[in-house]
């Protein structure tokens, strides 16, 4: 556990400086009133061509902090058909990676651990447990894409100027949304950059690439 530990700690130095502090810009005022409806009757037709859009994958740059402790490395994330995840975390200076899969009800395998993997009948509970670090695995798949998370109750969101989502608050978690992409697939936007946060937990990502998968 203690070489986990300190792996987790600096394996993850040296990828991307910006990626893990370059602070978010203050967002620009919502909208409100009929333009706020009218953004989220948009929102609701943009969440429902990506909910059946299928499944995909994207690969990034992520930079987790808890309590001030963190680092950033490379993310591959595949979702699945059936709701499953496979999230891979590797850090380029170590060349140390791990492997987290998600069930779609939420059990989990963590891989590239000392002593072997690890299983669990929730996937979070897993990560934290072993990493001390707070990611809402779950939830984070649907922020990806700029949507609030089914599973996780009421959301409130507000919308900037351009009529898409620029803060999500669910769970206890905010989300920023401080850039977008236009994916040619679907021609609906997608966020290039998602800044997660609760309490002393920070989860960031940077998309360099999306895509739909048969």
């Amino acid at each position: 556990m203690r070489t986990w530990m300190r792996w987790a700690a600096l394996a993850l130095l040296g990828l991307s400086a910006g990626c893990a502090t370059r602070q978010a810009r203050e967002p620009a005022p919502a909208l409100e009133g009929q333009a706020a409806q009218a953004a989220a009757v948009a929102q609701r037709a943009r969440a429902e061509v990506l909910r059946n859009a299928g499944p995909w994958s994207f690969g990034g740059r992520v930079a987790i902090q808890k309590a001030g402790k963190g680092g950033s490395g490379r993310i591959d994330w595949r979702h699945d058909r059936q709701g499953g995840d496979v999230m891979s975390l590797s850090a380029p200076v170590t060349r140390q990676s791990w492997q987290l899969t998600v069930e779609p009800d939420g059990a989990g395998r963590l891989d590239g651990l000392e002593g072997g993997p690890r299983s669990g009948p929730d996937a979070e509970v897993l990560l934290q447990e072993a990493t001390q670090w707070d990611i809402p695995v779950r939830a984070l798949a649907d922020w990806v894409q700029g949507v609030a998370a089914p599973d996780l109750g009421q959301a409130d969101i507000q919308y900037g100027a351009d009529g898409l989502p620029q803060r999500i608050e669910q769970g206890g978690w905010r989300i920023d949304y401080p850039a977008w992409r236009q994916d040619a697939v679907t021609g609906q936007a997608l966020p290039a950059r998602i800044e997660s946060v609760r309490g002393d937990a920070t989860v960031r990502l940077l998309v360099d690439d999306w895509q739909w998968l048969p």
